[in-house]
């Protein structure tokens, strides 16, 4: 017998391209490509293009310190968005049936940055840290005490899958009808730890990425976060199935077969019910990585074939890390439900392909279609093989 659908009821994001579902789909969907900007503190000499969120954010100065950092505060911003919805399931099926799953990567380790440079400068912890800040566990609580939920919560940490799996983990949790509803999702903040470790793998790009191009040459870091409320209950977005494996080929580094990948994209397939020839539209992982794009085109033509539009949102958002599987299924999320112009998310590069991958057929500026698409699968593919694709179909 089919499991019931899982649905994507509300979303609530903010990252380089603005606070709110029409700030962010504008942004997606411009003629010209937004987002980044440059960044000259995060890595002593050295200007980068990142993508920073600029807007004003919460200072939380009324929770507890362990509470409070940048990372929450993104969280609270994409909370307060959904907050309605969010209420109306508590009322609904009681707070105990709310249940909360989160994906991150740095947590609050900006905030042990800025205090360790402190004590290193003065000799002591500045007034009001907590190292607890910094622990992974910290954003699933800061969201069931800001919410009121009570049922089960955790936060996950699987590095550039983190929040892709939790939105998984969701689904499951409401399939096995151990809760009702779900505030699930991911957040990541900039900080010098990420910035100056992918810099140390030369991974790092100094101007905006340029997924799989001939010319490409590394990431650019972002921040931000992605919350949906996760339901049985019909909804514009379906969780409609979801893929995972750990291929644990090396610590940073892809499998260059992309077995693991593959057996992701077959599984989403497989669960959702698709054929490849029912998929309208790829997010690419789409790192602009040497190693990562070239595996990930050669496993997205061998299960999807080479006809079905694709790109990586990645230009335009910086990669979020722990966030970006949440912050990438909130874009395709928007593309689904919010797009009147039925336009796809274009791929922002130098149009030059590199001859070593398959010809992957990118989705170019101001594309519009004849009818909104229904289908699409999101990527992402993380370090030690963690990979996580998402198939979700508008309702």
């Amino acid at each position: 017998m089919k499991s019931a659908p899982i649905f994507l009821n509300d979303l609530g994001v903010v990252c380089a391209l603005g606070e709110g579902r029409a700030a962010v789909a504008a942004a997606l969907f411009a003629d010209a490509p937004g987002g980044l900007s440059d960044n000259a503190s995060l890595l002593p000499g050295r200007t980068l293009a990142l993508g920073e969120v600029h807007s004003p954010l919460p200072t939380l100065d009324e929770l507890p310190v362990s509470l409070r950092g940048r990372n929450n505060a993104l969280l609270d911003v994409a909370l307060a968005q959904i907050a309605p919805a969010v209420a109306d399931a508590i009322n609904r099926y009681g707070a105990e049936r709310v249940a909360v799953v989160l994906g991150t990567s740095t947590s609050g380790i900006g905030e042990s940055e800025q205090a360790l440079r402190t004590r290193a400068e003065h000799g002591h912890w500045p007034e009001g840290f907590d190292y607890a800040q910094q622990e992974m566990g910290t954003a699933a609580q800061f969201v069931r005490e800001r919410s009121g939920a009570l049922g089960p919560a955790w936060t996950l940490s699987t590095a550039c899958s983190s929040s892709a799996k939790a939105l998984m983990s969701a689904a499951r949790m409401l399939r096995s009808g151990i809760v009702d509803a779900v505030i699930a999702g991911g957040a990541d903040s900039l900080c010098r730890f990420t910035v100056a470790g992918f810099s140390a793998l030369e991974s790092v790009s100094a101007v905006r990425c340029n997924p799989f191009s001939q010319h490409r040459c590394g990431i650019n870091i972002g921040e931000g976060a992605a919350l949906f409320l996760l339901t049985r209950d019909a909804g514009p977005v379906s969780l409609a199935g979801w893929g995972e494996s750990a291929d644990a080929h090396h610590m940073s580094a892809p499998d260059p077969q992309g077995l693991g990948a593959i057996d992701a994209l077959q599984q989403a397939l497989q669960r959702a019910g698709w054929a490849p020839s029912e998929v309208d539209y790829v997010n690419l992982h789409g790192t602009a990585t040497g190693h990562n794009d070239a595996m990930e085109s050669h496993a997205v033509a061998q299960v999807l074939g080479t006809a079905v539009p694709a790109s990586s949102t990645k230009p335009l958002t910086g990669h979020t890390l722990g966030a970006s599987g949440a912050i990438e299924a909130a874009l395709c999320w928007i593309l689904l439900a919010e797009n009147p112009q039925q336009q796809l998310p274009p791929h922002w590069w130098d149009g030059v392909a590199d001859p070593a991958l398959p010809a992957l057929p990118l989705v170019a500026p101001a594309t519009f279609l004849q009818q909104l698409p229904r289908r699409v699968l999101s990527n992402s593919f993380a370090f030690g093989g963690s990979n996580a694709v998402l198939a979700l179909e508008r309702r």
